[in-house]
């Protein structure tokens, strides 16, 4: 139960409901507990009745049953008229039948009232697991949101949204059935036992003599489901991640035609999947017959020890008290027999809680460590700073420093794997750097507000991803919602070139893109995102190899388009290009992680260098084509 405690605080904002809960719970086994002894009166009724027509006439007395008189509060005036003229059998069978009509009704209305309570009882705890499993999956999603880049990079897709789905699922089952079975087994086992102790404690000690054996059993079994309940999950976890990766990749699938493969490595994971829940199946299919068996074992001997005592003449037992007892404990079989079902939920509701809580705990490595620049420039400056990647130990830049007023732009030229990215990330602060300062406007990102820093960022990665919606709102996507913005949205796209191509589609700006807009283009899906990077006007533009998929034409258009939006604002370009890079104010050349080369474009092609190389390989392949 240790990692379950984690989730008080979710009890604690709802704690009313559930006191209101465990009210309703009472008053539903009040009244079902009281049921019983109207059986008890109805057959200590007939039984009495049948030994009247034995007795003459002069010692025929036949009581009132206690119940009526205690609950539907008659005084015996009209009650005593019927049973003390008990002149004949007829007589005697039909105030019988009078009685035992009215026992039935109050049998009814018993059943009535343990009804309504009952739904009330599971419109307030079943309703607050839902708001807890509300509340739990918007922390979890909002905790993974603040979670830095390395995290996903360690963590696959489909584990991380097997524990927002499945675990927390998983935990609901405890906050609300498990809960509720548990206060309702609490409520009616304590309501039992006292009403069969005021009835005759013997017997009840006998009734209760298999339950020990049952918490044995609870106790060793419990473990057992933990450990299985776990692997079950973590195998999930993995069905969950080759189905993401699957349909993620199935262009690269059917490419190659490797479906078959991918086919193979999925039955064999749920093949694991189905052993790890049939072991676990194993264990619950015979826990609890087991429970169902001890709960019998108490109704046999509740049977045969009331029934000697009924030979031998005891006068504190009667036939309805053997009734009344046989029913007390079928009105715990289920409670009881749901001990099994709600051990094993609260042991997969552990297992799910600790994997939930692992996540829950990790820190993210990026967050705000103060707040010291109100308003961004866009200065930017690189003082000695070196990066090594912590899960590869790769050293992606080395020493790099350089300076970029505010206005002004920098492009960054060289071969694929020089760190050319990697600098792009540390403006950003995806990843702050192993060692030196990244600043701008001479504070060190570190000190810089995040949301801040980051809403004043228009990037254009070099991994495009669009969300599985309107073209509109792909493009509006850091625009705020609710406001007029369709001018702004179709001047970004004609600035990134991509305005004709929407009209041509039948929905122009309202055609829906598939997952990670599949339905656009490599080319189509740089411009959008280069759409989507101006349109909020920030003060710094990030362009990393945005226009790798474009033809020289196009590229030349978007950037003749995009002069206007870098006017004023400080724009760092990472291209493979040449031509992407001429007009920049300062050009970096990095290899292995170091500046090798810097300067303008005429510059380093009189320098004769590794740019003027990267030029002239270009030249070449144009010529070529």
């Amino acid at each position: 139960m240790r990692p379950l405690l984690k989730l008080n605080p979710y009890f604690a904002k709802y704690v009313w409901h559930l006191l209101l809960g465990t009210v309703f719970i009472a008053l539903s086994n009040l009244f079902a507990v009281y049921a019983p002894q109207v059986v008890r009166e109805a057959i200590d009724l007939i039984t009495a009745g049948f030994r009247q027509m034995d007795l003459p006439p002069e010692q025929r007395t036949l009581a009132v049953p206690a119940m009526l008189d205690n609950w539907i509060g008659w005084t015996g005036i009209g009650l005593a008229e019927r049973v003390t003229d008990l002149g004949d059998n007829a007589r005697i069978a039909a105030t019988i039948v009078w009685l035992a009509g009215l026992l039935a009704l109050l049998y009814l209305v018993f059943a009535l009232l343990k009804g309504f309570f009952m739904f009330l009882m599971r419109q307030t705890i079943i309703v607050v697991s839902r708001l807890i499993e509300y509340d739990l999956k918007n922390d979890v999603f909002d905790h993974y949101q603040r979670l830095d880049r390395a995290f996903y990079k360690r963590n696959s897709t489909g584990d991380l949204m097997n524990r927002i789905s499945e675990d927390v699922g998983k935990v609901r089952m405890y906050l609300g059935p498990a809960v509720m079975y548990t206060i309702n087994l609490v409520v009616l086992f304590v309501m039992c036992i006292g009403f069969m102790l005021h009835v005759n404690a013997e017997l009840t000690l006998w009734t209760l003599a298999p339950l020990p054996i049952m918490s044995v059993a609870i106790y060793y079994v419990s473990d057992v489901i933990n450990r299985k309940s776990t692997a079950v999950q973590q195998q999930q976890s993995r069905l969950s991640t080759l189905a993401q990766e699957s349909f993620s990749g199935i262009r690269v699938l059917k490419a190659y035609a490797k479906e078959p493969m991918a086919v193979d490595r999925f039955r064999e994971a749920a093949g694991e999947y189905r052993a790890r829940s049939l072991s676990q199946a194993k264990v619950d299919a015979l826990f609890m017959p087991a429970i169902m068996l001890l709960i019998g074992v108490s109704t046999v001997l509740t049977i045969l020890v009331g029934g000697l005592k009924l030979i031998n003449g005891d006068p504190s037992i009667t036939v309805g008290n053997i009734a009344e007892f046989v029913i007390y404990v079928n009105m715990l079989t289920w409670p009881f027999a749901s001990v099994g079902w709600v051990t094993s939920l609260i042991q997969q509701a552990s297992a799910s809680m600790v994997r939930i809580d692992e996540f829950m705990s990790t820190r993210p490595v990026i967050a705000d460590e103060a707040d010291e620049l109100q308003e961004i420039s866009g200065a930017i400056t690189f003082r000695a700073v070196s990066f090594t990647y912590p899960d590869t130990g790769i050293t992606a830049l080395d020493g790099v420093s350089f300076h970029v007023p505010a206005g002004g732009t920098l492009a960054v030229v060289g071969h694929t794997g020089c760190g050319k990215t990697t600098l792009v990330e540390l403006i950003g602060r995806l990843y702050d750097p192993t060692s030196g300062q990244v600043q701008i406007d001479g504070v060190d990102v570190r000190r810089i507000k995040l949301e801040r820093l980051r809403q004043q960022l228009g990037t254009v990665p070099q991994d495009v991803f669009l969300f599985s919606d309107s073209i509109r709102n792909n493009i509006g996507f850091r625009l705020e919602p609710g406001t007029d913005n369709e001018g702004r949205i179709v001047h970004a796209a004609r600035i990134a070139q991509v305005h004709n191509d929407i009209l041509g589609f039948p929905k122009g700006y309202d055609t829906i893109l598939g997952e990670r807009g599949i339905t656009l283009s490599g080319g189509q899906k740089q411009r959008v995102s280069i759409a989507r990077a101006i349109i909020a006007r920030p003060r710094i533009l990030l362009f990393d190899d945005a226009l790798s998929a474009v033809d020289t034409a196009t590229e030349e258009a978007i950037l003749r388009e995009l002069r206007s939006v870098m006017k004023g604002r400080t724009t760092v370009i990472i291209s493979h290009r040449i031509s992407a890079v001429r007009d920049a104010d300062h050009i970096l050349v990095l290899e292995h992680g170091r500046i090798v080369e810097e300067g303008r474009h005429a510059d380093l092609i009189a320098k004769g260098g590794i740019y003027t190389q990267l030029h002239e390989e270009q030249l070449l392949e144009e010529a070529e084509s």
